[in-house]
């Protein structure tokens, strides 16, 4: 599916428009000139250079071909660029932005600034993926879903992919191509010309940012995927169904993606540098991946990479024009917990944060009466009955207690370790070179304990392990020191889905900012999906942060518009008004709550917004936009918002309000009877001292929808 074909001609209107085109340029009317990167000249900068005025997304009223427009957006570059003695630019864009990236000294650039024909000239950036390795419950489950997302392209602006995993292949339900999409599959070597199909229909990949001269020697000048980070997003948002899972002897059952039917479009933009420290994406490459995307006409941007929380740079005005083509852009809040406030902070964007998810546990069962200890564990096979050793008591011949302790690699004596389960320490190592040390020493299990206060983690280890807290650890070492060498058993006990929390290092957001964010929260911790086998030496792997969230959330909106054909803001409202309040925690860590795809399909009331009042937004215009949620600031206490039933009947629909500690609210009116398609605007009047506070309103259905949007009173 893809909402934007009436934009794309066909190949015969393609070739009439190429034939105005050259007419054009035979005029002498648009004198472009090619994109064709300088080398840096000395003193030189890159820089991204906005131009006034919107892409060719943005254009409401085309009186022009889109290749003419095209063509008229490049002019005025060219003009603007040699009006300062630029020279060629390293990137154009015209879709989702105006604007370019360019080689340029400081003083051009201030020149730029002061020109009144661009809107924004900054210097190119690095920006972070927002996963953050840090698992702070057990891994979410395989997925047993079969269907979802059916004709709907979702664009990956991430690390690439490697496709060679089953979750990416050509499956006989997935439907004919999307005929609005018109994206490339790279034929580079590296990626290779089998590497699109069915699923997979475009690969594109953008560097001149990043810089070639700065990668890793390792890294694919293609779409391939050197990190395994842009393969993970995908694969939970789209990897096919029926997957079976297998890591090493482990079978963890049936995989799908959140959307198994939807199409993938790859769009590599982020790239690893001999030190991993400096790995990340541009802003120059993003831009350009973003504009790419637009133009081909994806439905769903995934954008897993965090950025700054307290401006409108490059980046986020080019997902203003995806908006405006109606892509549902999706994009992380960051993993920076109270250091920064939640990244894109912009009305077009559902921004999302990272709540716990399904946990996974096991049982360390001590003796045949002893204590029964529950912790985190990945594997499905039980071991044991087999002898306790304690890592510490243990050490290889030439190696210190100390490393033992810990089970570092080489450090256990085999002829003690054989056949048994080990006792180790967390911590010098990681986890998983701890059981990889066990299995070397010919261990058949593992015990991983805490020293302080820490995360119990489900992670894919080379022998069967369970992972305690700290005091089931203290449990472990009494028992141990009792019962030397005394048979132990660890067994799955299965997966688990308590009521979900706010994840630390997820960001909240700013309570001083124009819109409230995050919009709402997904689970983003020990999430499985694909990885390459190249990269992390399995087909699987779990990853944690609000990229993880991100990408679910992306799946989810791929279902929606495979079931409906909504706009990009309808779903935007879908999933936003039907998330699940998070339980001990406030709008601006979990904004509307937890996502839940399956209930955005019936949400019963919209708050619909046309993309033209985000540019009204953009440009300085202060009225409150119709979003799905609401910020009072300083002393108003009135707003308005607007609903739309679309449902397939007149319904009856009743307001409440709640969740509010020191203010009343009062929605008026407080019911309304809507016709198919029909909309109706609610006033809503909050009172009460001079404090923060927060609440929401809801809309009951009388089939029994539930719309319920997030109130944030800033005083």
């Amino acid at each position: 599916m893809s909402r934007s074909t009436t934009t794309r001609p066909s190949s015969v209107v393609r070739r009439l428009l190429g034939c105005v085109v050259l007419l054009a340029l035979a005029l002498g009317g648009l004198g472009v000139t090619p994109v064709q990167a300088a080398a840096p000249a000395a003193g030189t900068h890159l820089y991204l250079v906005t131009l006034d005025g919107p892409g060719t997304a943005g254009i409401r009223t085309p009186l022009l071909p889109l290749a003419v427009q095209e063509l008229q957006l490049r002019a005025v570059q060219d003009r603007v660029l040699a009006s300062i003695g630029a020279g060629s630019p390293v990137y154009r864009w015209t879709s989702a932005l105006n604007g370019v990236a360019v080689e340029l000294t400081r003083a051009q650039a201030d020149a730029l600034e002061a020109d009144p024909a661009v809107d924004l000239v900054e210097r190119n950036s690095l920006r972070r993926l927002a996963s953050d390795g840090v698992i702070t419950e057990s891994a979410a489950a395989p997925s047993s879903r079969s269907r979802g997302g059916r004709g709907v392209v979702i664009g990956f602006v991430d690390s690439g992919l490697s496709s060679d995993n089953p979750v990416f292949a050509s499956a006989p339900d997935l439907g004919p191509v999307p005929e609005g999409f018109d994206g490339r599959c790279s034929t580079d070597d590296e990626w290779g010309r089998g590497a699109c199909n069915d699923k997979v229909v475009a690969g594109d990949w953008f560097v001149a940012g990043f810089g070639e001269d700065a990668l890793r020697v390792s890294s694919s000048l293609s779409p391939r995927d050197d990190d395994g980070h842009g393969t993970q997003m995908a694969s939970i948002a789209a990897g096919n169904a029926g997957v079976t899972v297998r890591v090493g002897a482990e079978d963890l059952g049936s995989y799908a993606g959140l959307a198994p039917q939807a199409r993938i479009a790859v769009y590599k933009a982020c790239w690893s540098a001999p030190d991993p420290h400096d790995d990340g994406c541009a802003t120059a490459d993003l831009v350009a991946a973003i504009d790419q995307a637009t133009r081909d006409g994806v439905d769903v941007l995934n954008l897993s990479v965090s950025g700054p929380d307290d401006r409108l740079d490059t980046v986020e005005r080019a997902l203003l024009g995806a908006a405006e083509a109606d892509v549902v852009v999706v994009a992380a809040a960051g993993n920076d917990g109270s250091s920064h406030f939640a990244a894109h902070p912009v009305p077009w964007v559902t921004t999302v944060g990272s709540t716990t998810g399904v946990v996974r546990r096991g049982q360390v069962r001590l003796g045949s009466s002893g204590p029964r200890l529950a912790g985190a564990m990945a594997a499905v096979r039980s071991v044991g009955p087999a002898p306790l050793v304690v890592g510490a008591h243990a050490a290889a011949p030439d190696a210190t207690r100390a490393d033992a302790r810990i089970c570092a690699p080489g450090s256990l004596d085999a002829s003690r370790v054989h056949g048994a389960i080990v006792l180790c320490d967390r911590g010098g190592v990681g986890r998983v070179d701890k059981s990889a040390a066990v299995a070397q020493a010919d261990g058949v299990g593992m015990v991983l304990v805490n020293l302080a206060p820490q995360s119990v983690d489900a992670d894919f280890h080379t022998v069967p392990t369970v992972h305690l807290g700290r005091a089931d650890g203290l449990v472990v070492r009494r028992w141990a020191r009792r019962h030397p060498r005394q048979d132990v058993r660890l067994t799955p006990v299965g997966v688990e889905r308590p009521d979900a929390r706010m994840v630390r290092s997820s960001s909240a957001g700013n309570p001083s900012g124009a819109v409230l964010k995050p919009d709402l929260v997904a689970p983003g911790v020990g999430v499985l999906g694909a990885v390459p086998i190249a990269a992390r030496g399995q087909r699987w792997d779990f990853v944690s942060g609000t990229s993880a969230a991100t990408a679910y959330t992306s799946g989810g909106a791929a279902t929606l518009l495979a079931r409906h054909d909504w706009s990009a803001p309808w779903v935007r409202s879908a999933l936003a008004t039907t998330a699940r309040a998070v339980a001990n925690s406030d709008a601006l860590h979990s904004g509307a709550g937890r996502v839940r795809p399956e209930r955005a399909r019936q949400p019963g009331l919209v708050y619909a917004l046309p993309s033209i009042d985000y540019r009204a937004w953009l440009d300085g215009d202060v009225r409150d936009l119709n979003l799905p949620s609401i910020v009072l600031a300083g002393a108003a206490s009135t707003i308005t918002r607007t609903v739309t039933n679309v449902g397939r009947r007149a319904l009856y629909f009743s307001s409440s309000t709640g969740g509010f500690r020191h203010h009343s609210a009062v929605v008026t009116p407080a019911a309304v009877r809507l016709a198919p398609g029909e909309s109706a605007t609610y006033t809503l009047t909050v009172s009460g001292p001079s404090l923060s506070d927060d609440g929401w309103v809801l809309w009951r259905g009388a089939h029994g929808t539930r719309t319920r949007i997030p109130v944030l009173l800033t005083r």
